[in-house]
């Protein structure tokens, strides 16, 4: 008889040794990227894309790095205390790692980062959850756009249309979404659809670390954090 492949019994260990590998390996990483360039900075971002941040990675590799991923990894190789730090005053970026972070180190000047951060912003299309920017409604009539295999479609997405002479139409005004609400994902994908793009991918400096200097910037960072740590 066939022995049953229910009650096999799986080993962890591998996995557990490749995951604490990978750990030590974005530790040394970033450490040795703290010992290569002048200064560090966390930042938090919005709407994250990652293929754009990849281009912008692409677009400052030859004097930065990005390192993007668990928030503790990072802490621990930036240092949770001045014991722990392998420069002075790194410690100070751990506190600041956390939700939604990243850490960027770099040898471009404090102003060009600056300057790069604050223009930098990257338009998509919004995803199911997020929240509408602004209300979009369509009037009834033809909707000349769309080829009339795509009536099915849109009646899935919520339209209220007909086939009129191989001429999709509206037979009624249609509110794809309200300015505030979160989207639908027969919204998201009508939206997509209409060509409208409501997400900003958007990256904020919360602060930066240079030797002998320590700034945190106001952007992104609730100031009773500060006072209180």
């Amino acid at each position: 008889m066939p022995k049953s492949k229910r009650n096999r019994p799986v080993t962890l260990s591998k996995t557990k040794r490749k995951g604490r590998e990978h750990k030590e390996l974005v530790v040394s990483s970033i450490r040795q990227a703290l010992e290569n360039y002048s200064s560090a900075y966390v930042f938090t971002f919005e709407n994250m894309r990652n293929q754009k941040l990849k281009e912008f990675r692409e677009q400052l590799k030859s004097n930065s790095r990005f390192f993007l991923g668990s928030n503790k990894v990072m802490q621990l190789a930036v240092g949770r205390s001045a014991a722990d730090e392998s420069k002075p005053g790194l410690h100070k970026l751990a506190k600041f790692l956390r939700g939604d972070s990243g850490l960027f180190c770099t040898s471009l000047s404090k102003e060009e980062v600056e300057r790069l951060f604050r223009q930098y912003e990257e338009h998509d299309f919004s995803r199911a959850g997020s929240t509408a920017t602004e209300k979009v409604e369509l009037k009834e009539g033809p909707l000349d756009q769309f080829s009339h295999e795509m009536e099915p479609f849109l009646r899935k997405l919520g339209f209220p249309v007909r086939l009129n002479r191989g001429i999709i139409e509206l037979v009624s005004d249609h509110v794809v979404c309200e300015e505030g609400q979160h989207l639908s994902p027969e919204a998201a994908r009508a939206l997509r659809l209409l060509g409208i793009k409501m997400a900003t991918f958007r990256l904020h400096l919360v602060c930066r670390w240079a030797v002998d200097e320590f700034e945190v910037y106001r952007e992104g960072l609730d100031l009773s954090d500060i006072e209180s740590s």
